[in-house]
């Protein structure tokens, strides 16, 4: 049986009306229960929609998200990427529902238990979608996969810094402000 997104609606009401709240997804009518992140990959998700927002906000450039928004995307999935970004001019103001947009920028960040095939797919799919700019984080090896329409695959290492000028120009952003500071105990 394929499930749309009311179909999807109604299991969300019912799984809140009995106060159990899961990270889903609708995938080719099907629910994809989303895990919990690791508390590193959690810190990369914060951080960069932090720094994110600290520059579109100002600027009433858009809007950042995190993945508890949902995109109605053209080929019926409802997907959440881990940080997305929709220009105001697309999206002048957010619905009190699922977005039915394809965001402009989404950011998929490497928790300890994902594999990196299926991570790669999502962006890829995002991107023939329309997306303009979608990045893979991977926490574990430090780096960055910038994946743009109709360009080579860029990488960025922590001694990097990324930029995103088709979408928001003048942002900048060391990599190495992404991961987790290391704490002296003293």
């Amino acid at each position: 049986m394929e499930l749309t997104v009311k179909d999807f609606e109604k299991v969300q009401v019912a799984l809140s009306e009995a106060h159990l709240d899961y990270q889903l997804e609708l995938v080719d009518g099907e629910i994809h229960v989303m895990g919990l992140s690791d508390v590193v990959s959690s810190y990369v998700i914060a951080q960069l929609a932090r720094l994110l927002g600290n520059w579109v906000v100002p600027r009433r450039l858009g809007f950042v998200l995190e993945s508890s928004g949902g995109f109605i995307l053209p080929n019926t999935n409802l997907r959440g990427p881990d940080v997305s970004f929709v220009s105001a001019v697309r999206l002048p103001q957010l619905p009190r529902s699922f977005a039915n947009i394809v965001p402009d920028l989404i950011v998929e960040v490497k928790s300890a238990t994902d594999r990196l095939k299926p991570t790669r797919e999502k962006i890829q799919m995002f991107l023939s979608l329309g997306v303009q700019v979608g990045i893979l984080v991977d926490p574990d090896r430090k780096l960055l996969e910038v994946y743009r329409q109709n360009q080579e695959l860029l990488i960025l290492n922590e001694r990097d810094i990324l930029t995103i000028p088709e979408l928001l120009e003048g942002w900048e952003l060391a990599v190495s402000e992404l991961w987790p500071p290391v704490f002296d105990r003293e």
